[in-house]
């Protein structure tokens, strides 16, 4: 096929800096039919709330270069060849391994990604400025096979009434999928780990209070027909997809910032590229204040502590991690029954 059946290519000022994209008119979402140059035009109509929340924060590229069905990978190191303006960081995985990620700057960060065929990105719960310090609590309701998305919205409203009791404000997102998200923008003052283990003592939490809906079981096999609290979305070194984000979905699904009224109400697979700029006009952006009040771990630390102090185990962690303190044999029950 020849290069121009995609459109010749066309620069953009953004900001005074010129951002190329290529083949423009290519299909990325076949549903409808939005190109590559909707999707850029879409993220610009996002720009001011998407780099409110993801602004300043290294990225994990997931790329797809034919569009929403075609192959994909994901790809962490900035390509040789980049632009000399892009701005990037350096990031670890939990292996050690280094790797130089881009940061998301501005929007013509944002738009050179997308013209590489980025239809997913995924962000550090850190500034790249600050790197010692996770700033956002991330709390994944993940749903198992026999829930629906019914069962979500119950598990969020449940999550929240319990962070409320704390006196924790949480901010609620659809994540582009089957799930919600739920972020808490906190005070840089704890690393990673620390995160990790207030996320660890709150799933522990909704099972002991809702056990019926909610689960803090890392293994597959015990967590029954209930939404998964995933902890593990906070270990360090772990990426999110990120809000205002478009997902590599044929219908270009958007992850996007709800209220918590809009909870009960909220339709995940009407919310795309094509609706969601309009949605931002009409009702702004129930994220604006996400930084005016940032939030304390203080009390889900003492749950943690308190946990500990009972004799309580770390929580397993991911197998990519290594082995860590206090952390329980790192096989499946019934797989360690067997054994």
């Amino acid at each position: 096929m020849a290069a121009d059946e995609h459109g010749a290519p066309i620069t953009l000022d953004i900001d005074g800096v010129e951002a190329r994209v290529t083949s423009p008119e290519k299909v990325f979402f076949p549903k409808r039919g939005e190109t590559k140059l909707d999707l850029v035009e879409y993220y610009l109509a996002v720009a001011e709330p998407f780099m409110r929340v993801v602004g300043g924060r290294p990225l994990l590229l997931e790329r797809y270069p034919d569009g929403a069905r075609g192959k994909s990978f994901f790809q962490k190191r900035v390509p040789k060849g980049a632009p000399d303006w892009l701005r990037t960081t350096e990031v670890s995985t939990p292996n050690g391994t280094t790797s130089n990620a881009l940061i998301a700057h501005d929007m013509a960060h944002i738009v050179w990604a997308v013209n590489m065929g980025c239809l997913g990105f995924h962000v550090w719960p850190y500034r790249a400025a600050d790197p010692a310090h996770a700033d956002e609590l991330r709390i994944d309701l993940d749903p198992q096979p026999g829930t629906g998305f019914d069962d979500v919205r119950a598990a969020a409203l449940e999550v929240n009434a319990v962070l409320d009791e704390l006196g924790i404000v949480a901010w609620p997102k659809t994540s582009g999928s089957k799930g919600i998200h739920i972020y808490v923008r906190l005070e840089p003052r704890w690393d990673s780990y620390q995160v990790r283990y207030a996320a660890v003592a709150l799933a522990r939490e909704m099972q002991r209070r809702r056990p019926d809906l909610l689960t803090c079981e890392w293994w597959k096999e015990e967590r029954g027909e209930r939404i998964f609290v995933d902890f593990n979305q906070n270990a360090p070194h772990k990426t999110v997809f990120g809000t205002w984000c478009v997902r590599p979905r044929v219908g270009g699904q958007v992850s996007m910032p709800i209220t918590w009224d809009e909870v009960d109400s909220v339709e995940p697979e009407d919310i795309t590229l094509a609706t969601v700029p309009g949605l931002l006009a009409d009702r702004g952006d129930p994220w604006a204040t996400l930084d005016d009040d940032l939030q304390s771990l203080e009390p889900l630390l003492e749950w943690h502590e308190r946990d500990w102090a009972d004799g309580m185990l770390d929580a397993p962690w991911p197998p990519v991690y290594p082995k860590q303190p206090n952390e329980p044999p790192r096989v499946s029950p019934s797989r360690a029954k067997k054994d």
